[in-house]
């Protein structure tokens, strides 16, 4: 393997735990290309790697987050037996619907989360910006199976719509969403891990290195969420979130319309 590409592989692995640390989601969007084009894993094998190096960063990560007092324990782990029981089910639809439409529902999710991330909730009042809704455990369920079956359907981690699920409808503060949003990530992450164990072997000196370097950049994510502005948090995550889905639409809208031109 060649140097230049092992050194790319751990820039991107340090962007990860960034990402998971300062945003609470993005992990399996670097992760996957990161481990297949970089390190040149299968992608079954990158996938499964991609799951360890997401919940293992997302569950150091969370630590640094509760510590400071940015984690609902609650909210986050009735969200994630309800996402992993939605992905379940949105993994089992999943496997009927051709992989480039799955694809574009992917895109297309991003950029609707996306917008709604960018515009913010409409209902929060900025004069009292420490009081947070408590939503009904029924609805916290069904936002989190929701979620988890729209994850499970097209295949991602979920940090990009987990983030905005418990900011925008369990009505939690930014930075408490991204902080609770690891503990989730890391529930639903050593579930799939733990599903692909027996299907899959690990090259684990490289998995395990690629993890180390994410766990170090996640502690500058946690360091940088307790002092960015939630405003600011939230928009640059939408932005975020919105060029990745724009990327996606350009990958695979094409070589679907040309399809449909020769058929």
């Amino acid at each position: 393997m060649e140097p230049q590409l092992i050194l790319v592989a751990l820039v991107l692995a340090a962007l990860v735990g960034v990402s998971l640390g300062l945003l609470g989601g993005g992990g399996s969007i670097l992760t996957v290309p990161a481990l297949t084009y970089a390190l040149g894993m299968p992608p079954r094998e990158a996938i499964a790697a991609s799951l360890f190096v997401v919940g293992v960063t997302s569950a150091v990560g969370m630590i640094g987050h509760a510590r400071a007092g940015r984690v609902r324990w609650k909210m986050g782990v009735l969200f994630g037996i309800a996402g992993m029981a939605g992905a379940f089910a949105g993994g089992i639809l999943g496997g009927f619907i051709p992989g480039a439409v799955l694809m574009i529902l992917f895109a297309i999710m991003m950029i609707l989360t996306a917008i709604a991330m960018i515009r913010g909730r409409k209902s929060q009042d900025p004069t009292t910006p420490g009081l947070e809704p408590k939503p009904a455990v029924a609805r916290i369920a069904l936002d989190g199976f929701g979620v988890g079956a729209a994850t499970g359907l097209v295949g991602a981690g979920g940090g990009f719509l987990v983030v905005p699920a418990l900011n925008l409808l369990g009505g939690l503060p930014m930075a408490i969403a991204v902080g609770t949003s690891l503990l989730v990530i890391a529930m639903k992450s050593f579930a799939g891990f733990g599903g692909y164990l027996f299907s899959v072997q690990l090259d684990w000196p490289i998995v395990l290195a690629f993890t180390g370097t994410a766990i170090a950049g996640s502690f500058l994510g946690v360091a940088l969420a307790g002092r960015i502005p939630e405003r600011a948090l939230r928009q640059g995550f939408g932005i975020f979130v919105l060029l990745m889905g724009a990327f996606v639409l350009i990958q695979e809208v094409p070589p679907m319309l040309a399809s449909l031109s020769l058929t």
